[in-house]
């Protein structure tokens, strides 16, 4: 499962960035990292971009980078 498959308010924890190169880099110095609690807010009409919050800030991201961030909800 991932980021974009979860609901608005709705939880889950990272456990797995996927990808290489410089958007998994990326990912990761936003502080997307596994075991982070991370939250859908919005999704946007057609569902991209999405706004999440993550380590008490929030964040757009394009729904394609999105599905890299797999998560389990809790």
């Amino acid at each position: 499962m991932d980021v974009t498959d979860l609901k608005i308010n709705q939880g889950a924890n990272i456990i797995d960035v996927e990808g290489e190169g410089p958007l998994r880099r990326r990912l990761l110095e936003m502080g997307i990292l596994p075991n982070t609690l991370i939250k859908v807010i919005k999704k946007a009409p057609l569902g991209d971009p999405l706004e999440i919050s993550i380590r008490g800030y929030e964040l757009s991201l394009r729904k394609e980078d999105a599905k890299s961030i797999k998560v389990e909800v809790k």
